[in-house]
């Protein structure tokens, strides 16, 4: 009987191994499903926790910036001119999504650098002479990227179908956010907006598979993001420090643009990313 067995599982080595790569693949399926559910849901818990504490105003202060040095007629001339590179990789970006190297999620790609593309015109129209009415402008291209890119990350890893329902509705919402600290003075929602792909980017890096090759831009573009945060924190600090060579919000720009270069580069580089083979019944390793 047992010789019996033995034969027909030596008359059948396809089917044994291809029955135990669909019993290790449930439990991975499984998991992958719990942490797709739990990067759609990432943006509702942010939205909750910010919105369990109080109204958050703006700062009278914020358009005070550290360097208010007039060159060639330009007021707040390093600020401005530290726009520029937003339109240039923003522009490159747009021109790949509609080539032939267009990646996977284009509008969403596209999209994201549209926002970089108007950046440069939102922010240098607000340093020009910065006031509360100005910086809705400044603010509304940023909100488009970043609202873009968290459609496009959230798509690659729960399903390429998502984007086509999510991208217009996220977008409306993203706006919609940004009107209403407009309307209400309430920046809340606003950093819900700013806050979800800086959350949502290191999760998908640490728990799921890479579904692409050169992933590792898309870490250096967080730690530019986390970046261009901080030196926008520490504004005064920064231009101390350098002498006044350089403000905080100076570098903001340069790293913000930066970032999105290396977005840039990891589309047009990276290709599908090929799944590792089970390692065979009695194999070491």
């Amino acid at each position: 009987m047992l010789a019996v067995q033995g034969n027909r599982l030596a008359g059948h080595p396809m089917r044994f191994g291809a029955d135990q790569e669909v019993h290790a693949q449930a439990p991975a399926k499984a998991q992958r499903g719990w942490r797709q559910a739990f990067l759609a849901t990432i943006p509702f818990l942010l939205l909750a926790r910010v919105y369990a504490g109080g109204p958050i105003a703006q700062d009278p202060a914020y358009h005070e910036f550290a360097d208010q040095r007039r060159l060639l007629g330009v007021p707040h001339f390093f600020d401005v001119a530290s726009s520029l590179p937003f339109l240039f990789v923003g522009v490159a970006g747009m021109l790949l999504c509609l080539g032939a190297l267009r990646p996977p999620r284009a509008a969403s790609w596209f999209v994201f650098f549209a926002g970089i593309a108007l950046a440069a015109f939102g922010s240098g129209y607000y340093h020009w002479a910065p006031g509360d009415a100005a910086l809705f402008w400044d603010r509304l291209p940023m909100t488009i990227a970043v609202t873009a890119l968290l459609v496009a990350l959230v798509s690659e890893q729960v399903g390429e179908r998502l984007e086509r329902w999510l991208l217009g509705p996220a977008l409306l919402a993203g706006v919609a956010r940004l009107l209403w600290w407009r309307e209400s003075g309430d920046l809340r929602l606003y950093f819900c907006v700013q806050l979800a792909p800086l959350i949502c980017l290191p999760y998908v890096l640490l728990l799921f598979r890479r579904p692409y090759t050169h992933r590792h831009f898309l870490a250096c573009a967080l730690a530019l993001f986390v970046l261009a945060k901080l030196a926008e924190a520490w504004d005064l600090e920064i231009f101390a420090l350098s002498s006044g060579a350089v403000s905080g919000h100076t570098l903001n720009h340069l790293f913000t643009a930066a970032a999105a270069l290396c977005i840039y580069v990891m589309l047009r580089q990276r290709k599908p990313a090929t799944r590792r083979a089970l390692p065979a019944a009695g194999s070491a390793g």
